[in-house]
């Protein structure tokens, strides 16, 4: 149990927030929370009892579908059924009682629960506060929000609600707002990427007040009305109304993203997997039958759940960072601020590679536990798309990278290595530790990356930021000291992306070594992405008369160019 902090927490300021629910006072979620979240429980138990009762149900309301099914019943025979019980004591009325009873338990725990849980938004942190006899409180630091993400699932969407999480920096660390109005919802987001963004001056409040107060006045069951309709129209036209949504700067079409996932080796493995299973029930091994439907049902159910989820999908600039925008009947939407991006690996499977996709995939704080599988839905930013699509991408998950960067990361990096190829590539000595890929194996070290490419099968390129990351290590085996070659590991947050390079010359990575841990101090210094609208141009540590280091991007390269020679 967390009690209340006794000190008065100040408000955030007036200038910053556009909603009536970033006033720093308690409110409660939206009224209809109990109904999303007890009433689909309700529909569950009555599913069970339905089904359990089905012969019976028959019997009394449509008697000529099962007519060898009698009416009479033994409770003896029957082995102590309640519902027989019931019926052969003529207990109606306390079983009626019995169950309304239960109900109206259940609608007021639900109800209770609404009460009690309450959340505001400060000038510092979100704060929420739930539970009925065990009270519990979670607050949410905004200098160490990682994102925010709306979620909008079905049954929820249809009423024009949705689901706000505010990710945090640790495990398990996130405090979900489950539900809101979905303009509520978005105006509550913007508040929160405002005020973490270190903005102290902001445009005046917009005019017209709260949306909720205008659907309040004209009613709130025909509110409701319009929104349903409006909503079912946007299942099938992508609407996402009344929220407005910037221009996606990547179209993936329908063909490509079920193409990529029938072109795959996953799909592959399965149809390697059915021929063997085939042959062996021809042979006479019929349990393999047995033991691959479970397996094919499942990923049938991925594969589908996959596609699904990946509709929809687009990707654009906000003042407050990447928007990102999934899912046909659950939409998601998640901005990403920027500074949040850690790691970022560009991936070519060999099955793509005659059609020219890629995929994105980044290391983020998710503020997830580790068990949770919908981790991967926020950690892929890019499906599939073309090497065009990934410039784009990149170009907004890394802004600050020179123009003329992006041609030498677009050819070099991802195609691989040629006759003009600025990587530092593993030495020819180093071919028998990895045969197929020693040649594409390579780093490129710049102001504010480090470029690490690898793989032949699935072509890899790893950018690093060098603000985000934690630290850098060298790896050298007896192997590796015979070839005179060694293995290089920067370590950032937990993700997809395994930043790990191996056969590298052992002079070349000593000087990486020296120059990313000059270049990762500098850009330490200067970076001030996580408070991305703070009106500050210097860094907040460096006085007037103090050097920052000045090792540039050219130089890095020229040395560690020298280092491999």
């Amino acid at each position: 149990m967390t009690s209340v902090p006794p000190h008065a927490v100040p408000p955030p300021p007036a200038e910053l927030v556009r909603s009536p629910l970033s006033d720093g006072e308690w409110h409660r979620l939206h009224p209809l929370t109990p109904l999303l979240r007890g009433g689909l429980f309700l529909i569950v138990i009555i599913g069970v009892v339905v089904a359990n009762l089905r012969d019976r149900l028959l019997v009394v309301f449509l008697p000529w579908l099962a007519p060898e099914v009698s009416d009479e019943v033994d409770w003896e025979v029957s082995g102590g059924d309640p519902i027989d019980f019931i019926i052969v004591n003529n207990l109606y009325v306390v079983a009626v009682l019995a169950v309304l009873a239960v109900l109206i338990l259940l609608v007021a725990g639900f109800y209770l629960s609404w009460r009690f849980h309450t959340f505001r938004i400060t000038g510092d942190d979100v704060e929420v506060r739930s539970g009925i006899l065990f009270r519990t409180q979670r607050r949410a630091p905004l200098d160490r929000v990682q994102g925010v993400n709306l979620t909008r699932p079905m049954i929820a969407r249809l009423l024009g609600m949705a689901k706000l999480e505010v990710v945090g920096a640790g495990t398990d660390a996130n405090v979900k707002l489950e539900y809101l109005s979905t303009a509520n919802a978005e105006a509550v987001r913007a508040d929160i990427l405002r005020l973490a963004s270190g903005r102290r001056l902001a445009d005046a409040a917009a005019p017209g007040g709260a949306p909720d107060a205008a659907r309040a006045a004209g009613g709130r069951v025909a509110a409701l009305g319009q929104t349903v309709g409006r909503e079912l129209t946007g299942l099938i036209e992508g609407s996402e109304a009344p929220v407005a949504v910037p221009e996606s700067v990547v179209s993936i079409p329908v063909g490509r993203l079920v193409a990529s996932h029938i072109i795959s080796m996953s799909t592959v493995f399965l149809v390697l997997g059915t021929v063997a299973v085939i042959i062996g029930v021809s042979q006479g091994v019929t349990w393999l039958l047995f033991a691959f439907v479970p397996g094919l049902i499942g990923f049938g159910a991925y594969w589908v759940r996959s596609i699904v989820r990946s509709l929809r999908y687009s990707i654009a600039p906000t003042p407050d960072g990447v928007r990102i925008t999934f899912g046909l009947l659950t939409t998601v939407t998640e901005i990403v601020p920027p500074g949040r991006v850690h790691a970022v690996e560009v991936t070519q499977p060999i099955l793509w590679r005659p059609f020219g996709w890629w995929t994105i995939r980044i290391n983020r704080l998710t503020g997830r536990s580790a068990s949770d599988t919908s981790t991967d839905q926020f950690t892929t930013v890019l499906p599939v798309g073309t090497a065009a699509d990934v410039e784009r991408v990149l170009r907004l998950l890394q802004p600050s990278v020179p123009d003329d960067e992006w041609a030498v990361i677009a050819h070099e990096g991802m195609s691989g290595s040629g006759k003009s190829d600025v990587f530092t590539n593993s030495p020819a000595r180093a071919w028998w530790i990895r045969p197929f890929s020693y040649r594409r194996r390579g780093f490129r070290l710049t102001r504010d990356l480090l470029l690490l490419r690898r793989g032949v099968v699935w072509r890899k390129l790893a950018i690093l930021p060098l603000a985000r990351l934690q630290s850098f290590a060298l790896h050298q085996g007896p192997l590796d000291r015979l070839t005179r070659v060694a293995n290089a590991r920067a370590h950032v947050v937990t993700g997809p992306v395994y930043p790990y390079l191996a056969a590298i010359d052992r002079d070349a990575a000593l000087t990486l070594f020296d120059d990313v841990t000059r270049a990762t101090i500098q850009a330490a210094l200067v970076d001030r992405t996580h408070r991305w609208a703070e009106e500050t141009d210097a860094p907040a540590d460096a006085a007037p008369g103090d050097e920052v280091p000045t090792t540039g991007g050219e130089a890095l390269r020229d040395r560690s160019t020298e280092g491999s020679a």
